[in-house]
């Protein structure tokens, strides 16, 4: 079958690509969680000047790690949800809830209603709405799985660089609570609008002239569900590797501007730079979903965790401006690049019968990854004095990620 179905009144082999474009500008919209540093200080202020609450820096962050670990919880909670209600429905569910914590977040009166409305709610809007166009974007691309997939994903990478000035701009002009109102209609409405034309291809589809490969003797050759993926030793390979990549990246994310000011960066400097790395978050995802499709998953791996191997290296043994920006902008680049080769990889080894169960259960290596990096960043922190202790830790987890991936992310076979 091939080609027996249009979008936009285009042949699907060309439509395709718009539903691709849409799941990156929704991306975008749910992605702006990456922007909460330029929330931290004019909430600091707001709590002790308007309603004369004294919060710590550790309460004002918190809402950005409670808003990660709901976001990873409700993926494999809502993802068989895609194929029951469709993905337009389930994205529009996940994009009110979205844009209602942004527009409840102006309300609040003290920093826990912060971390329900904001970081409980919000967080599962978004992890009822990202699996969305990754899921789309694996079912109609069997050809070219790791490119769409890391295209659908780029908007959420890339989203600091536009958002964070965005905000940073309303902030100034309005405050912050009219900021988060601004921005939760916003993408109330954005979500809504850009979701109602998602849908599956019809079963069996697939793109004129292009054939299946031939699996090799041994590996698997039917779809599998999420009880017979997490049986299989390729599972448990990826799941670690998966963790590790975003242990690693998020732990970037989370010091990257502390790190650059401990060696001499200018703040301001270090504040554009965050900017300049979320380029990298956001290119590393099309770059990496493209070698998972040319060179397989467990080679992609193995790249990538020999970059993060270079970059934690070079860190250790010659911290320096000029090193702090080359390793930063890999660690970003890999962290991007995990969050379409995981993807990828889950519909490469187990099929997409049951995709979105299925990646949803391997996404919740990425939220333990959001909690180990940031926390053991911060550990190292406290009981050194310096995060420079973090970059051998993290190259000896990059070295067992390489183990890990050459032994275990291997094709399933019967």
């Amino acid at each position: 079958m091939s080609q027996t179905k249009t979008i936009f009144s285009m042949p699907a082999e060309k439509g395709r690509w718009i539903l691709v474009a849409l799941g990156l500008v929704i991306n975008l919209c749910l992605g702006t969680i990456y922007s909460w540093s330029v929330f931290v200080n004019p909430l600091t202020e707001y709590f002790a000047g308007t309603l004369g609450q004294q919060v710590t820096a550790s309460e004002i962050l918190m809402p950005f790690s409670v808003f990660l670990a709901f976001f990873a919880i409700a993926m494999p909670l809502t993802g068989k949800y895609i194929d029951t209600i469709g993905p337009r429905n389930v994205t529009i569910i996940g994009g009110v809830l979205t844009g209602l914590g942004w527009l409840l977040a102006s309300t609040v009166t003290s920093v826990w209603m912060l971390y329900l409305v904001y970081g409980v709610i919000g967080g599962i809007g978004v992890g009822i709405a990202y699996g969305v166009p990754v899921a789309v974007a694996a079912r109609w691309f069997p050809d070219r799985r790791g490119m769409a997939v890391g295209l659908a994903v780029l908007g959420f990478g890339f989203s600091a660089f536009i958002t964070a000035n965005l905000a940073g701009y309303l902030i100034t002009a309005m405050g912050v609570m009219t900021t988060f109102r601004i921005l939760g209609v916003a993408f109330l409405v954005l979500i809504i609008l850009l979701a109602l034309p998602l849908r599956f291809p019809p079963a069996g589809w697939r793109p004129a002239g292009w054939t299946p490969p031939t699996p090799k003797a041994g590996e698997i050759t039917c779809e599998c569900d999420r009880g017979a993926m997490v049986r299989t030793s390729a599972f448990y390979g990826l799941w670690i590797c998966f963790f590790i990549g975003c242990l690693a990246g998020l732990m970037a994310i989370s010091i990257a501007k502390p790190v650059g000011t401990d060696l001499g960066v200018e703040a301001g400097l270090a504040t554009m730079l965050v900017g300049f790395f979320a380029i990298f978050n956001g290119g590393g995802r099309p770059v990496f979903g493209a070698l998972t499709d040319r060179i397989n998953p467990r080679n992609t791996t193995l790249i990538s965790f020999a970059l993060i191997a270079f970059a934690s290296l070079l860190m250790w043994l010659v911290p320096a401006e000029a090193t702090y920006i080359l390793a930063f902008a890999i660690l970003w680049g890999c962290l991007g690049g995990w969050l379409a080769l995981a993807p990828a990889a889950t519909g490469s080894y187990f099929g997409t019968c049951d995709y979105p169960r299925c990646y949803g259960v391997v996404f919740l290596a990425y939220g333990a990854g959001a909690i180990a990096g940031p926390q053991l960043a911060g550990f190292i922190k406290t009981t050194t004095g310096s995060y420079a202790g973090v970059f051998p830790w993290v190259l000896g987890l990059a070295v067992a990620g390489i183990v890990v991936a050459w032994t275990l992310m291997k094709p399933p076979r019967r």
